[in-house]
């Protein structure tokens, strides 16, 4: 548990985050704008591991007369049994709610029945207003509050409120904008309104202050960071005349938009510095206009090129399994066009349809079958049945513990080693290696390098030694000297120094932590 003070507190804001290292940014967004309020209240931060009745005794012990709970698609379900045992310990504390799980389709959730007040949309402001309401005895009349969107000129930073327990140990995330001017129907971005800018000096002067304080790792939250030339430009630059060592930087990018003069100032950060996550999500046309997501391929593939040939940027590129009128060929077709532009990470998502997003048209004239609980996957389609979804499930997997655990290096290549599709070679791999394990995690990693070593010397008939070595190899580059007994016979004691660890490597396992990061 995190909190950001011990004292007693009539409003207590809090979330179940989904690991440790993820701070609740909408939440201190929260508390900065609490005004004359804020010295009322207190940030509680818990995560899904742990146990409900925990959770609520910690909140408790505050004696808050107000709990503000920040609700997303991976905490819906213990935050309700949390709220749930609230209620019925507690039922005079009131009980407010937001966040994107609860600012649609209200009507059908549990958690909205069993709360007090929900306000939906971006409620930095409109929290405070009604804390203010509550606290002088004014109950509104409506239970659900659509928040006015907030200029965002008027809104305190919320960035000095991260402790120095969060620039130690987690990550932190920033913004320059909201919103995003594209319409891509599986994204809650899509319903927003055209984008909005932050005051860039603010923004600035803010990047400093955490700078000074020894941050080292920031994740941008922006949906189009590159958007607006000037402020990308502008944000770029003041890194690149700060950079350190180990300074890290993630950003969400358009993948078909790069003009000249971010190629420059890209350019000359030094490998491990930038991280782009680029959402491709599909190379069939068709499927992106059904999903009404506009995108340039050979604009996009060129950009790939240029940062792969002329820059240090790790690459993080997004597909997503299960849209609508997307067969398992034409996904297959994406994936191998894609590893052909060499990113350091794909990243396989299986489709979520989230609340409120406009995705659900779909349903009848593509046979889209969605699981009813969260995180609400895709489970079959009119071209991808159950089983071979389920099949698609396991590949992506697999996919993230051997290609992007940055555990394999050398060694996952050569699954596709003889196939002129990386695709067909890894899903070969993978309903292997689910036969012969009968699961998708909790397979350690010493075991998963017995496996892969077993896969490509037996199945693949591929050169025991040769093998051998690549895996000796990138069993030592994360530090590891305790040779694999499996390894003995083809690896000589005197086996060299370990490989080096690059910057890429570095920046890789950072990647791990950022780019799978949902801001809250």
């Amino acid at each position: 548990m995190i909190n950001s003070g011990a004292f007693m507190a009539d409003i207590v804001l809090t979330t179940l985050n989904a690991k440790y290292i993820h701070a609740a940014f909408g939440l201190r967004y929260l508390m900065a704008n609490l005004g004359g309020l804020k010295s009322r209240a207190c940030l509680v931060e818990f995560d899904i591991n742990q146990r409900p009745l925990d959770v609520v005794e910690a909140l408790l012990a505050r004696r808050p007369c107000i709990i503000g709970f920040g609700v997303y698609i991976w905490n819906v379900a213990l935050t309700t049994e949390v709220v749930a045992t609230l209620k019925r310990v507690r039922p005079d504390i009131v009980v407010v709610l937001g966040g994107p799980e609860v600012s649609f389709e209200v009507e059908e959730q549990e958690i909205v029945r069993l709360a007090d007040y929900v306000i939906t949309g971006e409620a930095d402001l409109a929290f405070a207003e009604l804390c203010s309401q509550l606290l002088a005895g004014t109950l509104p009349a409506e239970k659900v509050i659509a928040a006015e969107l907030p200029r965002l000129n008027e809104l305190a930073l919320p960035y000095d409120l991260y402790t120095e327990e969060d620039v130690a140990h987690r990550v932190i995330y920033v913004e320059a904008s909201r919103g995003c001017p594209f319409t891509c129907e599986f994204c809650l971005s899509s319903l927003d309104v055209p984008v909005r800018q932050f005051p860039l000096a603010a923004l600035l002067d803010a990047l400093q202050r955490l700078l000074d304080r020894g941050v080292q790792q920031f994740k941008f939250v922006d949906r189009t960071f590159n958007l607006n030339l000037h402020v990308s430009k502008t944000i770029l630059e003041f890194f690149q005349e700060r950079h350190r060592t180990g300074l890290f930087v993630h950003f969400e990018m358009i993948p078909d938009r790069l003009p000249e003069a971010l190629r420059e100032i890209i350019a000359r950060f030094p490998p491990g510095a930038l991280q782009f996550e680029v959402g491709i999500q599909t190379f069939n046309p068709e499927v992106s206009r059904w999903i009404s997501r506009r995108q340039d391929y050979e604009k996009l593939s060129e950009n790939f090129r240029f940062f792969r040939s002329r820059t240090g940027v790790h690459l993080h590129a997004d597909l997503i399994v299960g849209l609508p009128g997307e067969s398992v060929e034409s996904f297959a077709s994406g994936f191998d066009r894609l590893m052909a532009l060499n990113p350091q990470e794909i990243q396989v998502g299986i489709l979520k349809r989230l609340r409120g997003t406009p995705i659900a048209r779909h349903n009848a004239e593509w046979q889209m079958v969605y699981n009813s609980s969260p995180p609400y996957e895709i489970l079959q389609t009119r071209l991808i049945d159950f089983a071979t979804m389920q099949r698609m499930r396991r590949f992506a997997r697999y996919w993230d513990l051997v290609g992007n655990s940055g555990n394999f290096l050398e060694t996952a290549p050569l699954i596709w080693s003889k196939s002129a599709s990386p695709f067909a070679a890894f899903s070969r791999w993978s309903d292997w290696l689910y036969a012969r394990v009968g699961r998708q995690s909790g397979i350690a990693l010493p075991r998963l390098a017995e496996l892969l070593f077993e896969f490509l010397t037996g199945e693949l008939a591929l050169n025991p030694t040769a093998v051998a070595r690549a895996l000796w190899r990138d069993y030592r580059r994360g530090g590891r000297t305790d040779k694999p007994s499996f390894l003995r016979d083809h690896i000589p004691e005197a086996a060299g120094p370990s490989p080096r660890r690059s910057a890429a490597r570095g920046c890789k396992r950072q990647a791990r932590h950022l780019a799978q990061v949902t801001p809250q």
